[in-house]
């Protein structure tokens, strides 16, 4: 099973004419992720990244609902500690 995570974008920068790239934070874990398919996506705005690419825009209140419900799993022990250690304290 795949699952796709909000982050927030630090930084943008072109590749090239058709590399969009930017550094996200998952939780204060910087990672390089593909923004190809959300040029709209501005520094600050939060986005779903599955696989290093990510495929929206989602807004601040939504990603929190997801990093909350995330918290919850981790409480009660169902994902592992490798699959929670993006969200934030």
């Amino acid at each position: 099973m795949c699952l796709a995570i909000p982050g927030k974008i630090m930084r943008i920068w072109e590749e090239d004419s058709l590399m969009r790239m930017g550094k996200v934070s998952f939780g204060g874990i910087l990672k390089e992720v593909n923004l190809a398919y959300v040029p709209e996506a501005n520094i600050g705005d939060y986005v779903i990244v599955h696989v290093g690419f990510a495929i929206s825009r989602v807004e601040e209140k939504e990603a929190e609902r997801v990093f909350e419900y995330l918290r919850e799993m981790k409480e009660i022990g169902s994902p592992s500690s490798a699959e929670t250690s993006v969200l934030p304290p």
